[in-house]
């Protein structure tokens, strides 16, 4: 051991006596065990390949915002005219066909059968009616804080959150405000009266027997959207607003 050469062994020699430092040589230098890892990936290739897919996301993120269609604000609506009906449009007798629609879809949620007649009450169908869609309901103005609209009826053809707009059989489309107004509109009897005896139609034309259901709409409570309106819960309270 004398004649092997090693740095660390002359090194060793200086600090310390000959036997003192070959056994230190041997223990810590000669023997001394060397612990290795099992093969790990190339950092570096790994941090390359993780770039490389990030920005392949980031590529295909941008491409899917371009091509998806961004909505028009409410500005650029009104600008347009989107909800504008136009003159061409406007004929009483373009929204009849979807009158007879919208009566035979409140049979529908109301439960009223086809081959006979129906009794419905506010209490029994009040929830119905109150979430109900009134695009192409019939109705009528019975009572307002702005006298003018008094009387005014028509079919609705656009049911927004704070007005009714309806044309009338004049040709006319109204726009009428919910608030402080009550609507009255009424759904006709499955039962036609060609299918009623002499006797029931003598009745019936006597106002024993009502040919509609008569309701009326306070639209004070009915200022949100049609499509809210369906999930909304409503509740009875006395309104005195008029």
């Amino acid at each position: 051991m004398a004649n092997h050469k090693h740095i660390a062994h002359d090194l060793l020699a200086q600090a310390h006596p000959g036997p003192l430092a070959a056994s230190i040589f041997v223990d810590k230098v000669l023997h001394k065990p060397l612990h290795l890892r099992p093969t790990s990936p190339d950092r570096t290739s790994q941090d390359a390949r993780a770039k490389r897919r990030i920005q392949r996301l980031r590529k295909k993120e941008k491409a899917q915002r371009r091509q998806k269609v961004k909505p028009l604000s409410a500005k650029e609506k009104r600008d347009s005219g989107i909800y504008e009906i136009s003159d061409a449009a406007k004929k009483y007798e373009i929204y009849v066909p979807l009158h007879r629609m919208w009566v035979g879809y409140m049979w529908e949620i109301l439960g009223m059968r086809e081959d006979e007649r129906a009794f419905v009450t506010g209490n029994s169908a009040g929830s119905k009616l109150a979430s109900a869609d009134y695009h192409g309901a019939e109705v009528t103005v019975v009572r307002s804080r702005c006298v003018g609209m008094v009387g005014l009826a028509g079919i609705v053809v656009r049911d927004t959150k704070f007005t009714f707009q309806i044309i009338t059989k004049k040709n006319e489309v109204k726009t009428i405000p919910k608030r402080y107004t009550i609507f009255r509109f009424e759904i006709p009897q499955p039962e036609s009266t060609q299918r009623l005896n002499e006797e029931e139609v003598a009745r019936a034309k006597t106002k024993d027997i009502p040919a509609h259901l008569v309701f009326e709409l306070h639209g004070s409570q009915f200022e949100n959207r049609a499509p809210d309106r369906a999930t909304k819960k409503f509740k009875q309270r006395h309104t005195n607003d008029l």
